[in-house]
């Protein structure tokens, strides 16, 4: 089990929060949080809300009732924010720097199993669970603009 892997069924998300590094370009930063939002949606598909029904009785994807701030934080500080997501227990979806580096996911899964933990870099980081420890983290962080 690696230090990110939680037991899911605990309990429902009350927060989620995806964090990029504020350095990307506008199109790598949605690049980072689409990437890291389709993670969490895979591993949490009860924040999915049901489906959207207008008037004419269309219907139209369900989706996330608590929402999703998306902030920004330097390379450095996204580290630190992984460390005290892992260290608070809440489930963390992290996107190392080396996903950006190239479109072929082996070579992207080569190269993250050449650097151990503590010297990976991260475009962006998520923290998904009680919403009052994951607030703590993020207090001070700005939204993305």
């Amino acid at each position: 089990m690696t230090d990110t892997a939680i037991d899911l069924s605990k309990t429902i998300p009350q927060r989620c929060v995806i964090i990029v590094d504020a350095a990307l370009p506008v199109g790598k930063a949605a690049n980072a949080a689409a990437v890291i939002a389709l993670t969490i949606g895979q591993r949490h598909p009860e924040l999915v809300g049901p489906a959207l029904v207008d008037a004419d009785g269309c219907a139209h994807p369900g989706l996330i009732p608590i929402g999703i701030a998306v902030l920004a934080a330097s390379r450095d500080e996204l580290t630190n924010i992984r460390a005290k997501g892992v260290e608070i227990g809440c489930d963390v979806v992290d996107f190392p720097v080396q996903g950006q580096e190239t479109t072929d996911y082996q070579a992207f899964s080569d190269a993250v199993r050449k650097v151990a933990t503590i010297d990976l870099g991260y475009l962006g980081v998520a923290l998904i669970g009680e919403k009052k420890p994951i607030s703590r983290i993020v207090a001070n962080i700005g939204l993305l603009k």
